[in-house]
């Protein structure tokens, strides 16, 4: 009989600690809401001490999320600790996730411990977590790298005082799947209360080793995998949920392994975290890419057609991804529209659903051919409601080869009408100087990039930008047949995020 692997998704915490990847709390909880329909264990909702933001957000995680334990993490410190708890009490499965450094190396240089003084912490500060939470994880910080007897006797040691489960992280992804095999193993054959607590584990992908060591681990015994979505996170990321998950599920022959992740919601996940974070994947991306499941080679093409399994280990469908065909049009009605949306993955209300449709039947003026990238598109854009600070009114852009691109862009800012005119180096840059001038420039731009949502010449033109203000990232989206416009959009989005931001931290 099969084994079941829990599957603990840190893609709110370390996911987005990558740069740039940073997302308010609205979009957090949308995030978790899409987790929770992708089923898996453990949501680690953020670092609850970080900030007062990220204390609020892993709070309304906790008090939203109902089928999935919510987890925050915390430094073995007692007010870390505390904090963690104050987050996650409300939640109906809450765990405190701790860790401190074993390795030699952390010791010395960041904690400037000793292995005796490292031990007593740990014991003192799970003793504590336990006694605020039933489930409480303990971590060694760079465990790959940590001496294997002192390991040993903090694991031992930490479960005794009361962890449920102990993690094994590569906190550098210096490991590999033979060596970290080795190490879990002799972890289950030396830690001789290993029986009273789950085994995870958590790779990180300086290597590009960070799935392969994962599942080397579960191969070896480890019950809980940690991983996010894109396998997004610090530095080269960490390991990516929707390879591990269809790893598992595609070679159950060799690993006999299950987990309770429902594969059809991967591909609307990675889709959000991709809407949400602005971090896009490249198109050869295993499992989510654009060319995941792309067979342009003639002899590809011919096997295919003879026999799908000739070339294709795992359906499309299986992850959630529908083929990019026509599906509707201007004359389409209300339930073939909302049947769509159900088969690619969105469940809306019924009033985000019938605000949706206007602007669907909007589109479809527009476009002759409306695809399901298109309708991916709609809603992504539509989902995450923020404050409207500032709305665009209407622009006109004067632009070519031998005039200076000029903008006049007007927009509804706390319910005044207000126009501004800026040139620029092209349209773009010019109508973003325009609203520069409306808004106040205390940002900077960081990032803009414009993509076809689909092909042909009436395709959706994708707009993301990043802002930044003092040290904090703003991502913004917009859509549009006109490039400019969609331009536009995402730079309102992204200032809209961050003065609802502002205003939050205000209150």
């Amino acid at each position: 009989m099969a084994k079941h692997i829990k599957i603990f998704d840190t893609t709110l915490r370390d996911g987005e600690q990558s740069p740039g990847c940073s997302m308010n709390l609205q979009e957090k909880l949308e995030l978790a809401r899409q987790l929770e329909r992708l089923k898996v264990d453990v949501i680690e909702a953020g670092f609850a001490i970080a900030s007062p933001g990220d204390f609020a957000a892993v709070k309304a995680v906790a008090e939203t999320i109902k089928n999935c334990k919510v987890a925050s993490l915390a430094r073995a410190l007692p007010e870390d600790i505390k904090r963690a708890y104050e987050a996650v009490k409300h939640a109906e499965s809450p765990r405190i996730h701790t860790f401190i450094a074993t390795s030699p190396i952390h010791m010395k240089y960041k904690l400037k411990a000793t292995e005796e003084e490292v031990l007593e912490r740990s014991i003192a500060m799970v003793k504590y977590a336990k006694s605020l939470c039933s489930d409480v994880e303990f971590s060694a910080e760079d465990a790959s790298r940590t001496e294997a007897a002192f390991l040993y006797k903090v694991l031992e040691a930490v479960i005794e005082a009361g962890a449920t489960v102990v993690n094994i992280p590569d906190t550098v992804g210096y490991t590999t799947p033979d060596e970290y095999y080795n190490l879990i193993l002799n972890i289950r054959n030396n830690v001789k209360n290993i029986d009273k607590a789950e085994i995870s584990v958590h790779c990180h992908n300086d290597l590009g080793l960070a799935v392969a060591n994962t599942l080397a681990a579960a191969r070896a015994g480890a019950t809980q995998l940690e991983c996010t979505i894109n396998g997004i996170g610090e530095r080269a990321g960490n390991a990516a949920l929707e390879e591990i998950a269809m790893t598992l599920n595609t070679r159950k022959d060799l690993y006999d392994l299950t987990t309770n992740i429902e594969t059809t919601e991967i591909y609307p996940t990675s889709r959000l975290v991709t809407k949400l974070t602005g971090m896009k994947i490249q198109h050869n991306k295993a499992i989510v890419g654009d060319n995941a499941f792309a067979h342009e080679s003639g002899i590809h093409q011919h096997g295919m057609l003879a026999h799908k399994n000739t070339y294709e280990i795992m359906t499309p469908e299986s992850v959630g991804l529908t083929n990019n065909k026509l599906v509707l049009g201007k004359h389409s009605g209300r339930h073939a529209f909302e049947e769509r949306l159900n088969l690619l993955g969105y469940h809306l209300s019924k009033d985000d659903l019938n605000k949706l449709f206007l602007e669907f039947k909007v589109l479809a003026d527009k476009k002759k051919m409306i695809y399901d990238k298109d309708l991916e598109a709609l809603v992504e854009e539509k989902s995450v409601r923020i404050k409207e600070f500032c709305k665009l009114g209407q622009f006109v852009i004067n632009s070519g080869n031998t005039i200076t691109p000029t903008a006049t862009v007007r927009l509804i800012k706390n319910d005044k009408e207000i126009e501004e005119v800026a040139t620029g180096h092209g349209p773009v840059d010019a109508a973003f100087k325009a609203i520069d001038k409306i808004v106040g420039n205390g940002f900077s731009l960081e990032d803009y990039s414009l993509n076809s949502v689909t092909e042909g010449e009436d395709a959706q033109g994708e707009a993301s930008v990043k802002i930044k203000m003092q040290e904090e990232i703003y991502h913004g989206r917009g859509i549009s047949t006109d490039v400019v416009e969609a331009s536009i959009k995402a730079y309102i989005n992204a200032i809209n995020k961050m003065l609802s931001e502002l205003e939050w931290q205000e209150e």
